[in-house]
């Protein structure tokens, strides 16, 4: 029981030192090319939307950068060009790769850069990727799948919103079968998984700003 627990800390460590925009994150990928013959609950039919609230309560200065480039149309036709079961799916870099981003870089807004956001890395929370360096992050970013490995990312990694419709989509990313990427792990879709078009929609109730993430129809292109 004591090794099992020794082995869990140690790999959410690893989780934690290792989620880099250059490298990547460090959970194994797992059963990434095993095919689900279950039906699709979203994308590839009609439902292909992501929509994102963003808190710029917690990240004044991500949000604007996110804001920023949406308005800009940076982001359509990007790829989700990683993808980790149980862990979390990134993207928004134009090279596709995990080595690219956009011309400005931000603040990091979390509490080892000296700012305090409390915001955690749970299931459907969207956060920016980044190097080492703690003001590196641009424009990509990634969305969390649960906490079980991602909140060990509090407090290193900038979240800034959450996924509040079409979780379901990114969840169907890890439908597509995968090969290894440059960060060693079985995470780069067969299939390219596209933001074809990236908006600002009108805000929630509360007045918090949204983003609506439409997708390409991966699942029926990669025909698994």
């Amino acid at each position: 029981m004591k090794s099992l627990k020794n082995l869990k800390r140690v790999m959410t460590a690893a989780v934690a030192a290792t989620m880099l925009m250059m490298v990547g994150c460090g959970k194994d990928a797992g059963s990434s090319n095993k095919k689900n013959d279950e039906p699709t609950t979203a994308a590839g039919q009609s439902g292909n939307t992501i929509i994102i609230t963003l808190n710029a309560e917690q990240a004044p200065i991500t949000c604007e950068n996110f804001e920023k480039l949406v308005n800009e149309g940076f982001y359509d036709g990007l790829t989700f060009h990683r993808v980790i079961d149980g862990f979390m799916a990134q993207g928004g870099d134009p090279e596709g790769t995990g080595m690219g981003g956009s011309k400005d870089t931000i603040k990091g807004e979390f509490k080892a850069n000296g700012v305090n956001n409390e915001l955690s890395h749970q299931r459907g929370v969207i956060s920016m990727a980044r190097s080492n360096d703690m003001d590196s992050a641009s424009s990509q970013f990634f969305i969390c799948y649960t906490g079980q490995y991602s909140s060990s990312l509090d407090g290193l990694y900038a979240a800034f919103g959450n996924v509040t419709e079409g979780m379901e989509v990114v969840e169907d990313f890890t439908r597509i079968p995968r090969s290894q990427g440059l960060d060693g792990e079985m995470s780069k879709p067969n299939t390219p998984i596209i933001m074809e078009k990236v908006e600002m929609i009108e805000p929630d109730a509360n007045g918090w700003h949204r983003v609506k993430i439409t997708m390409n129809n991966f699942i029926e292109e990669a025909n698994v």
